[in-house]
């Protein structure tokens, strides 16, 4: 009876107001507005004037700003390693996303908001994460952790009996999770992502070649050549930077291979982040996941030969789900189809928990 009052409920307000799924993650942030499909797929990043304490510029705009402003313009990650280190940048990121996204389409009452977030966020972190949303607009927030919110988006049984396992590897963390029944039976959050990449490529450059080059560089040639095991045809990049022993420009010619020694002892770290996973989950479940295999989400899933090197690595099939990079926000645009159906898998909601009969 409950339920159905509810289902009501949400059905009448939702004709005076948008419905927004949120995907904040360190390097990017996607939004979807229901009925119009994913509709901002921005940089996390703010350029903030220290002078004023005003708002620059937000998203694209903000991050080729980097490392080209003068002193009192600060380019600013307000969400570090998945989790908000600056709230009140967090929420003009968040407000600017949100107007965005409604532009032309706002209705009368504040957006219904559905925000993803790494697995093993603390009660104080998943607090921060709603009060930024609110305070941003939303009338209503329900926050779900990424792995589960992953594996929703890619359209697994994440609510029968099955157990199934989902890689999301982000910008800022990697998580691991196994999902059942409709929640994460075993999780584990690690910090070896695309950025904890991007520092292991400008370190090595550093060391090996002595030129220094930005994270903005260092990503740019991760995407362009970085792979995991050697190509057919080697890859090469082009990279500029400062010399380190002249303290002038210089340009230098890098192949796969650098790369590869650059991010190896990362990927060697996340390899037995997933082992440990594994070791900890019951062996009923372990079955499920050799039958099913292993899904990747995220953009580290596109880095090459990935998948086939964890699949060699823990004895069990990889999959890459279609369109990695957008897997969490369309699982927050599943959520919002049906909140009671999920309302299980979610951590919190900021509205009245009503009993059911």
């Amino acid at each position: 009876m409950f339920n159905g009052l509810r289902k009501i409920k949400d059905r009448v307000l939702g004709w005076f107001s948008n419905d927004i799924g949120i995907d904040l993650g360190t390097a990017n942030t996607l939004v979807y507005v229901k009925g119009r499909g994913i509709v901002i797929n921005e940089p996390s990043i703010v350029a903030m004037n220290t002078k004023t304490g005003q708002v620059v510029a937000v998203g694209a705009q903000a991050k080729d700003m980097m490392g080209r402003t003068p002193a009192h313009i600060q380019a600013v990650q307000p969400v570090v390693d998945g989790v908000i280190s600056d709230f009140e940048v967090t929420s003009e990121m968040l407000a600017y996303l949100i107007s965005k996204a409604q532009a032309g389409h706002s209705k009368i009452l504040g957006p219904r908001v559905v925000v993803g977030v790494p697995s093993g966020i603390t009660s104080v972190e998943v607090r921060a994460v709603r009060d930024a949303a609110r305070a941003a607009g939303a009338r209503e927030v329900h926050i779900i952790e990424e792995p589960m919110a992953a594996a929703i988006g890619i359209e697994l049984p994440v609510h029968l009996a099955q157990g199934n396992m989902i890689i999301d590897i982000g910008g800022g963390t990697t998580d691991i999770g196994i999902v059942a029944f409709g929640g994460l039976v075993n999780a584990r959050n690690v910090r070896i992502a695309g950025d904890k990449l991007n520092s292991d490529i400008v370190s090595h450059l550093r060391n090996e070649f002595k030129i220094l080059i930005g994270d903005k560089s260092a990503e740019e040639i991760k995407i362009a050549i970085a792979s995991v095991s050697p190509a057919r045809q080697p890859l090469e990049a082009i990279v500029r930077g400062r010399d380190l022993v002249t303290g002038l420009p210089r340009e230098i010619i890098i192949s796969d291979q650098d790369v590869r020694n650059a991010i190896g002892h990362s990927i060697e770290e996340l390899v037995e982040s997933v082992k440990e996973v594994l070791e900890t989950t019951q062996p009923e479940i372990i079955s499920d996941v050799m039958q099913r295999g292993i899904y990747l989400a995220g953009g580290g899933a596109l880095i090459r030969g990935l998948p086939d090197f964890l699949a060699k690595s823990l004895g069990v099939p990889v999959i890459v789900a279609n369109d990695p990079l957008t897997a969490v926000v369309r699982g927050t645009s599943f959520v919002l189809t049906d909140l009671d159906f999920y309302r299980e898998s979610m951590l919190r909601s900021d509205d009245e928990l009503v009993p059911t009969e």
